[in-house]
């Protein structure tokens, strides 16, 4: 029997030697966000990547693992705030997940410091979760040696 889907939390906060503006862009710039995104390991072709940064605009990407396996990514963004927040919607077509909302906070902590604060609602099983925590935790991690 397969395992239920439920509505799953993940939070993750990292702070950046970096100043507010720059971990924006990061986000919020193709060419930045290729440089980073994904756990290690992975890619994402500048070529798979639409960002259409405002309410209501698409985002979508492909990461391509180093074996060849491909984890598409799309949604749209739900909110814009510049330089503080995006909330980002992926519909449920996931192949491991019945929908998302994923919320990112960027607070300017002082000092070319910032802290990102990941939020994300998964409608999935607890496995995956897990799954996709590590990827999220990989990624973040790639973010702060892109900034570094």
């Amino acid at each position: 029997m397969p395992e239920m889907t439920t509505a799953q939390e993940i939070e993750i906060t990292r702070v950046y030697d970096a100043p507010r503006e720059l971990v924006w862009r990061a986000w919020t710039e193709p060419e930045e966000l290729v440089r980073w995104w994904g756990p290690s390991g992975w890619s994402t072709p500048l070529d798979t990547v639409t960002m259409e940064v405002r309410p209501g605009g698409t985002f979508r990407l492909t990461s391509i693992s180093d074996e060849g396996a491909e984890m598409p990514v799309a949604g749209v963004y739900r909110e814009v705030t510049e330089p503080e927040r995006l909330v980002l919607e992926e519909p449920p077509d996931h192949a491991w997940h019945e929908g998302s909302v994923s919320t990112v906070t960027f607070t300017d902590l002082g000092e070319g410091r910032t802290e990102v604060a990941l939020r994300a609602i998964v409608q999935t099983t607890d496995e995956m979760r897990l799954n996709a925590e590590r990827g999220m935790n990989g990624t973040l991690d790639r973010l702060g040696e892109h900034l570094g």
